[in-house]
């Protein structure tokens, strides 16, 4: 039971944040965020949010400025799910690299 709680859990940050991200992102040009996957710790404390940025060069520059403004990401995630959740996790932002790996070890099987 808690298990499928706390999916449901993880859809619905990524869903919000996913728009929050979309939304945001439209203002600038070239950049594109997507939520690749959420896990909310079973306390519901910590949100570990995994970033997928396109173009990977701008990632580690778009990581620093989410990190700097997550206080903001949160208020505005925690106004969209005021009437779905009573605690708003901590949001912790990464870098989904996978497509980047995925891209290397396609480039390795070509040669």
């Amino acid at each position: 039971m808690q298990a499928t709680r706390l999916e449901k859990i993880n859809r619905l940050v990524q869903k919000e944040l996913s728009e929050i991200f979309r939304l945001e992102t439209a203002k600038t040009s070239g950049v594109l965020v997507t939520v690749s996957h959420v896990r909310v710790s079973p306390d519901l404390s910590v949100a570990r949010v995994h970033l997928s940025i396109f173009p990977s060069e701008k990632g580690a520059e778009m990581i620093a400025n989410i990190n700097a403004n997550a206080a903001t990401v949160r208020y505005d995630l925690a106004q969209r799910l005021r009437h779905q959740l009573r605690r708003m996790p901590e949001l912790t932002f990464y870098i989904d690299d996978s497509l980047d790996y995925i891209e290397h070890i396609d480039e390795l099987l070509k040669q």
